[in-house]
């Protein structure tokens, strides 16, 4: 169903690039129209060196309410919003703005506890439990410091810069009790793993950690969105293991999001219609 435009239209933005793929605009379409909002996200590609020409031409739209954010662009966002929600001052980027009435942008981020809310609502609960966290970038992060606040017992981060991984240990390590560490890609002993990098989205790619070393126990997550499972998910089910796509976590923080951009109605209709 497609939606309505109108001169009172509310647009949504998504930036980033490459977008070819982006199933976001797909999935809030669909929530406007069975909400009968009048409201629209579309997909825009932005590359690096465009997006300050982008927001400058973007602030001038009093119609613009707000904007998904992708890669590249997490990180970047910080410098160009006007006020950080938590989230977004925690985790260090941003993948959802919201353009208020009085000119100011204001950024969040809801990657990490969209992936929570993805593996809690299908049965995987995080407390008490050991965690290997592939990927130490945008993603990775907040789904760190997402993990962490869900009661996870203990936390390893591994990421192909040690450092990166290092300080983002050490970050949430201060936020409460569960104990994280910058470790290797290993996920033997781990209750669950959650690969938080790219590699997957193209069928060549190498594996992200070493699967063979697998628990049948073992719930592996890969956050990637695809119609096919990736090469993890397939070894991890060939092994017994339950697995997760990324389609749980990309509707969790979709949601998420639509609850920060003032459609708290969509969200609440979306859960209780299950």
């Amino acid at each position: 169903m497609h939606p309505r435009i109108t001169g009172s239209t509310r647009i949504y933005g998504l930036i980033g690039d490459p977008i070819k793929s982006a199933k976001s605009p797909m999935l809030l379409n669909r929530l406007f129209a069975e909400a009968q909002s009048d409201a629209v996200c579309i997909a825009l590609q932005v590359g690096t060196g465009g997006l300050a020409d982008f927001v400058r031409g973007m602030r001038a739209v009093g119609n613009l309410a707000g904007l998904l954010v992708t890669m590249p662009h997490k990180q970047s966002m910080l410098d160009i919003v006007d006020v950080l929600h938590p989230t977004a001052r925690q985790v260090g980027a941003i993948n959802v703005v919201r353009c208020e009435r009085d000119g100011r942008w204001v950024g969040a981020v809801f990657d990490g506890s969209g992936c929570v809310q993805g593996m809690q609502r299908h049965g995987v609960t995080l407390l008490g439990k050991s965690v290997l966290l592939v990927g130490a970038g945008g993603s990775g992060r907040a789904i760190a410091f997402a993990v962490a606040a869900a009661g996870a017992r203990s936390l390893t981060i591994s990421d192909l810069d040690p450092r990166r991984a290092l300080e983002l240990a050490q970050q949430v390590a201060k936020e409460g009790p569960c104990t994280a560490y910058a470790g290797l890609a290993d996920p033997a002993g781990h209750d669950i793993v959650i690969n938080a990098t790219p590699l997957g989205m193209n069928p060549d790619d190498p594996m992200p950690l070493d699967a063979q070393r697998l628990d049948p126990a073992t719930v592996v997550v890969d956050i990637i969105t695809r119609s096919e499972p990736t090469a993890l998910l397939l070894e991890a089910q060939s092994r017994g293991c339950q697995t997760l796509d990324g389609q749980p976590m990309h509707l969790g923080q979709a949601l998420l999001a639509l609850s920060f951009l003032g459609f708290e109605d969509i969200e609440r209709r979306y859960w209780a219609g299950l």
